[in-house]
This record gives C-alpha cells, sequence and structure tokens, in this order.
C-alpha cells in the first residue's frame, strides 16, 4: 500500500510557476543568476523550504484502493471506540492515514474529519444513555477554544518527515501513559476557577496541534475540575469536539486534508464513537486497551524508523 511520494526536495507545482519565470528574468536582465539574494530563494524554493509553510507535500492523489479502506474502517472504529472510553485513539489513525500514503501534517489535519464526526457520534450516544452535564463549561471550553488555534498554526511549520518523526517519539510516553494510567482524583478539592482556565488553555494548545492522547490528559484534568468520570467523559467529548472544529478548519485553509482517506476513516471513527460511548457509560473498556497498546507499540516504531 505504499504510493509514490513526491521526493522532498522536489518544487511544488504552484512554485515553479513562480520560480522558473524569475530565474529567466533574472538570467535575461543581469546575464547569471541574478544578485545573490535572488539566487539564494531561488534554490531555497527548488530545495522544497517552501514546504516548510504547509504547501503540497507529495499530495496523496490517487484514489482510496480496497486494502486502504479496510485498513482505515477497521482501525477506525478501534481508535474511536477508544477515543470515546478514555483517549489516544489518534494514536493509531495519525499513523495509519501515513500508511495509506497521506503525508505527515495532511495525516494530522486529515485525522480531524473523523475526530470530529467521531465526537458527534459519541455526544448522541452518550446523551441516549441520559448522561447530563449540569456543570458551567465556560472555564473549560473558551480557554481551549483560544488555545486551539495556536496549537495548530504551530504544528504546520513542521515538515511532514519532522512531524511524523516526532509524532512517533510522541506516542512512547503517551503509550506509557495508557498502560499506567493515572486514577482520576475525586478526593481532592477542585482547581480555582483561574488554575482550569489555565490547565484547559494549554491542553487546548496541544489538542490544535497534535489531538493524540488528548483524552487521557483531559479525563485527568476534568476529575481535578470536580467531575466524575461518566459526566467527566462526556465533558470530554464536548471539549475535543469545540477544539477539533476550529483546528479543522485552519487545516482545510492550509490544504493539510486529504477528502478520500479523511472521509473513509471518518465512518470507522463514527461507528466506534457511537459503540464506544456505550462501553465507557458500562465501564466495559480494559479488553480493548490491551489491542490498542500493542498497534500503537507497531505503528511507532513504523513513524520512528521508517
Amino acid at each position: 500500500m505504499q504510493h509514490q511520494r513526491r521526493p522532498s526536495n522536489a518544487i511544488p507545482p504552484a512554485a515553479a510557476a513562480l520560480v522558473h519565470p524569475l530565474r529567466r528574468r533574472w538570467s535575461t536582465r543581469c546575464g547569471g543568476a541574478g544578485p545573490p539574494a535572488a539566487a539564494a530563494l531561488v534554490h531555497e524554493l527548488q530545495l522544497g523550504e517552501f514546504t516548510q509553510v504547509g504547501r503540497a507535500r507529495g499530495a496523496y492523489t490517487h484514489p482510496v484502493s480496497f486494502l486502504e479502506a479496510i485498513l482505515l474502517l477497521l482501525g477506525g472504529g478501534l481508535a474511536g471506540a477508544i477515543n470515546a472510553m478514555a483517549g489516544g485513539g489518534s494514536m493509531l489513525t495519525v499513523p495509519l492515514l501515513v500508511l495509506a500514503g497521506v503525508e505527515g501534517n495532511a495525516a494530522n489535519g486529515s485525522n480531524r474529519v473523523g475526530i470530529l464526526t467521531s465526537n458527534i457520534t459519541s455526544m448522541l450516544s452518550f446523551r441516549n444513555e441520559g448522561v447530563r452535564v449540569d456543570r458551567n463549561l465556560v472555564p473549560i471550553i473558551v480557554p481551549g477554544l483560544i488555545g486551539a488555534p495556536l496549537g495548530a498554526f504551530v504544528i504546520d511549520r513542521f515538515t511532514d518527515e519532522a512531524f511524523e518523526r516526532f509524532f512517533g517519539l510522541l506516542m512512547i510516553p503517551l503509550i506509557i501513559l495508557t498502560i499506567f494510567r493515572p486514577k482520576p482524583k475525586t478526593d481532592v478539592p477542585p482547581w480555582p476557577v483561574y488554575a482550569t482556565a489555565a490547565v484547559f488553555f494549554m491542553i487546548g494548545i496541544y489538542a490544535g496541534a497534535i489531538q493524540a492522547g488528548v483524552g487521557l490528559i483531559l479525563l485527568a484534568a476534568l476529575s481535578r475540575a470536580g467531575l466524575d468520570l461518566v459526566t467527566a467523559n462526556m465533558v470530554k467529548v464536548i471539549f475535543i469536539f469545540f477544539v477539533t472544529c476550529e483546528a479543522l478548519t485552519i487545516f482545510i485553509l492550509q490544504g493539510n486534508v486529504r477528502w478520500g482517506p479523511a472521509i473513509v476513516l471518518a465512518v470507522g471513527l463514527s461507528i466506534g464513537g457511537w459503540i464506544g460511548a456505550k462501553f465507557a457509560v458500562r465501564g466495559g473498556e480494559k479488553w480493548i486497551r490491551v489491542v490498542m497498546v500493542m498497534s500503537a507499540v507497531a505503528l511507532a516504531a513504523r513513524l520512528i524508523f521508517g
């Protein structure tokens, strides 16, 4: 299922339209490569430095194959259930998109389509199970909405190769956190409002940039904010829904969503999110964590070592 990508040093078509007339103009007027600054600009564009600001990095352009669809549907279903029950499903979905041929930053952006749809189905499922939230969520949601765009803009400065390596390394502590997940503390005083806002601002930055593992972090933080486990799961889904709306908008505007794989993955995530929300209410989540950890270890090794 490996597909050909444009080499990292190949100039994107849009940049080529800018570079080649520029080079001809300097060659005609100056009898050579032109002033050092112009020559340096052309050289950087040709080396692909232009791609560091998030454009055309060997884009996924072919139709989704049958095997890719099966991979994304099954992996998305597992990840959607994990996201609804605790969090960490993106540890699977981003590497799966990369395996399907989607470049690193676009895999990060495309993943948010499925995260959005799965959170919608999870919210509906929680509602059908009778879960309600009576708590004022403004100190939780608003700081996250402020932080998410910052994270999305920062992560787009990474090249595809750098993002894939970084994500693979980040999966190691997330896997450890999944295995030795800290128990939510319900016997301690809740944070004051200003501390709650600061914590969820930082979580918003992380969610906008990476997403993977944010559910685990949110559950720990929400328990300290005074919520029980089932309500915290519902609020976690609401929080991720809102910050994903912002982050996905930014990724779309930056051209970092590949809609074919994203939609197939979204179907799997949505089905898994619906099922996972029911398991979360009933407490039946342990069996699926073993599969997730084993899959995450293999995918992390794939991203780190290629």
